[in-house]
């Protein structure tokens, strides 16, 4: 380990182990959002956790370390998403099904859900990012390396069609 200013810095193994066990819930949450299956986000973490570790000597500003590992978690369910599925019926239903307080609760749920399914999927990152893992512009604009402009506008635009699909 290095010196600096008369501290060890830690490694880039070490830091993104101790990021990945502070945000482990967080990766999870976000990757559930996505799947709607706890075993699967399950996989999806792990996998991501692993292949964050693996690839911890290709960081290069630990500063950076968060919005790395955020990255690669949502490759990894990009990558989920695109396999294809082999799920019964029975099973698709049970995956989804949940107590809902109310009736009215459980369709405000499905019809949000669906209203966000029917996104593109950076579309619906930016949404998951912003207000469920309350995330800045300027994160979310640095995770998916793009303009703070263009997160903005992409924000908005995709705030509009989600009124108007829950509207229909």
């Amino acid at each position: 380990m290095q010196l600096i200013s008369g501290k060890k810095k830690k490694t880039n193994e070490q830091l993104v182990e101790e990021i990945l066990l502070e945000q482990y819930e967080q990766y999870y949450r976000l990757a559930y959002s996505y799947v709607k299956n706890e075993a699967d986000a399950g996989d999806i973490v792990q996998n991501g956790a692993y292949k964050a570790l693996r690839s911890s000597h290709t960081l290069r500003q630990q500063e950076y370390a968060k919005t790395w590992i955020y990255r690669i978690m949502l490759n990894e369910i990009y990558a989920h998403l695109r396999q294809p599925k082999n799920e019964s019926y029975e099973f698709l239903q049970e995956s989804r099904g949940y107590e809902a307080e109310s009736a009215e609760d459980e369709y405000v749920n499905i019809d949000l859900q669906r209203a966000l399914d029917s996104l593109p999927q950076q579309d619906k990152a930016i949404i998951t990012m912003k207000y469920f893992e309350d995330k800045k512009l300027e994160e979310i604009a640095e995770i998916l390396d793009e303009n703070i402009s263009t997160v903005k506008s992409r924000l908005y635009r995709s705030m509009k069609k989600l009124q108007l699909h829950m509207a229909e």
